[in-house]
């Protein structure tokens, strides 16, 4: 489900430079100082402590590792009580008519667009007229996506006859019954985001880095304790409950901790709103790639039982890093990257983005060498239960496809986030679309000529496409010149990663232990000692600076 992005400053002591952005020079009355990782750990956790960009990446860091490490237990737990079969894939695709009326609806993220505005009414000192632009904003989509919930609601049997034409009647029955019950919560994740971006443009990004662990725990829950009563329901009724105290609740308390005021008021001409609508637009009736990707792969996979839950426990273990390294970047870019950008400070525009994309190319370049080769041994610790060994070693297969373009699905976030903090939303959304249509036959064909794997593969296939593209737009928009890229970086990056690559797979072929829990974690722990030493001595030899960026916050 749903993710979102973030701000600027800078501290007591002179700019805060971060891993990628330089930070705004005016400083911001009201609240707390802007934090920095140097100030202390509890510091900078205080509810209402703002950041820097340095401190507001870290903090998203940790929060997405560990909303990540609850994701591979929620997987652990699914997968054991069960596994790849029928129910699981129904569960699946429950969610996939609820996540696509969100995207058609508010884009995906209702804060992209609503960070802008509200920076402006920020800038000229209106929170009062931001508190305004908001409720105008909420009141609104709020009937709109009520009323296209209740639609979804009746023509649900409709679409998951449709979408998933490999399911058996009684496997879409429950697919539709679940997906009745999940349709609701995407009203609570936008609720959540609208009133979330009053947050991020106070540059508070603790209630962000909280609800995604929230959401994750209420899925565990009912799993744990309302299985045996419920059934697969169980696992709807966790979502339900997180995606309440968390996105929605917890936004909401934090929103007006800081003094937002809510207006009962609706007008469809209120000029934020229409401003929110004319940027959400694109959004809206574009079809990224990037967020359609999901929803071909389970057209596809539909027809194999257990496709869809293979595919998509291997999305989910390759989403863990994605998300540290990709999303986290992402997500404390946008607002940073609007700020210099409504400064007309186009160099740095450029500067803070190409950095972004380099480190995040080559620090994933490094990680996707380690999935790679630690696959099975990986994939193997989710085996179990319901979730059996031939279930384990598909998933491992699909996982290391996926992962050889970990670096592309990371960068191209933040290239979008620069068209977005552009104010251009419609040039990556056209792009999206015509990239989207275009990758359909691919899919169909490596489907029939490959089989699942096939769908992995052009799943990789596309997001070369998509990043390739956006890069290509920005720079002769004159944006984002391609040419600013770090190359040497880059190319010592890949040579660390494939020699890296080659010490740890050698580990996992040659070392002659059994399959079983802790054989799997010996050959893992083995492998990534080899793999962590390889990277470093090849970065160190080559004259890198990635292992100074990644230790000093002075990157």
């Amino acid at each position: 489900m749903p993710s979102s992005p973030n701000p600027n400053a800078t501290s007591p002591n002179g700019p805060e430079p971060g891993p990628e952005l330089t930070p705004e020079p005016t400083p911001e009355p009201a609240l707390e100082s802007i934090h920095s990782p140097s100030q202390g750990l509890f510091s900078w956790l205080r509810p209402s402590a703002r950041h820097s960009a340095y401190s507001a990446t870290l903090l998203i860091m940790v929060s997405t590792l560990c909303s990540g490490v609850l994701g591979l237990v929620k997987t652990k737990i699914i997968n054991h009580i069960f596994g790849a079969g029928p129910q699981a894939d129904a569960y699946y695709a429950a969610f996939e008519l609820p996540d696509m009326l969100a995207y058609f609806l508010v884009g995906g993220v209702a804060s992209i667009s609503l960070i802008t505005i509200l920076d402006r009414y920020r800038a000229a000192g209106d929170e009062e007229g931001g508190d305004r632009a908001i409720s105008a904003v909420l009141n609104a989509m709020i009937i709109v996506f009520g009323l296209a919930i209740l639609l979804a609601e009746i023509f649900a049997p409709v679409y998951v006859h449709w979408k998933f034409h490999g399911f058996s009647a009684e496997n879409a029955a429950l697919a539709t019954s679940l997906t009745r019950l999940l349709l609701p919560a995407q009203l609570f994740f936008f609720i959540g985001g609208v009133i979330g971006s009053k947050l991020l443009v106070r540059k508070i990004f603790i209630y962000q880095a909280i609800t995604p662990l929230i959401y994750n725990l209420g899925i565990i829950f009912g799993a744990v304790f309302l299985a045996q009563r419920f059934g697969i329901y169980s696992l709807v009724i966790g979502v339900l409950a997180g995606v309440i105290l968390g996105p929605a609740a917890l936004n909401a308390f934090g929103a007006r901790r800081i003094g937002l005021r809510y207006h009962p008021i609706f007008n469809l001409r209120h000029p934020a709103f229409i401003e929110w609508l004319k940027l959400s637009l694109p959004l809206m009736i574009g079809v990224s790639l990037v967020t359609a990707d999901k929803w071909i792969l389970s057209f596809f996979a539909s027809y194999d039982t257990g496709g869809i839950t293979h595919l998509n426990v291997a999305k989910t273990l390759f989403n863990s890093p994605m998300g540290i390294i990709g999303q986290a970047a992402g997500a404390a870019s946008l607002p940073f990257f609007s700020t210099l950008f409504s400064q007309q400070r186009l160099g740095d525009f450029a500067g803070a983005v190409n950095r972004a994309v380099s480190r995040v190319f080559c620090a994933s370049l490094i990680v996707a060498a380690w999935m790679i080769a630690l696959a099975s041994p990986i994939l193997d610790l989710f085996r179990g239960g319901a979730f059996n060994r031939i279930d384990a070693a598909d998933t491992a297969k699909y996982f290391a496809i996926f992962a050889i373009t970990l670096a592309l699905w990371t960068s191209q976030g933040i290239y979008a986030r620069a068209f977005y903090a552009a104010r251009n939303t419609l040039t990556p959304a056209v792009a999206g679309s015509i990239i989207t249509l275009l990758s359909i036959p691919v899919y169909r064909f490596f489907f029939h000529s490959v089989g699942m794997a096939g769908l992995a593969i052009a799943s990789d296939v596309g997001i070369v496409t998509q990043t390739a593209t956006l890069a290509v737009l920005l720079d002769r928009s004159k944006l984002v010149p391609i040419t600013g890229l770090e190359g040497r970086e880059l190319a010592r990056s890949l040579l660390a990663a494939l020699i890296s690559f080659g010490g740890a797979a050698a580990v996992v072929r040659c070392v002659p232990l059994s399959h079983g829990y802790r054989s799997d974690v010996l050959i893992i722990a083995a492998a990534s000692v080899v793999w962590a030493a390889l990277c470093w001595g090849v970065l160190a030899l080559t004259g890198s600076k990635l292992p100074q960026q990644l230790l000093s916050r002075r990157a």
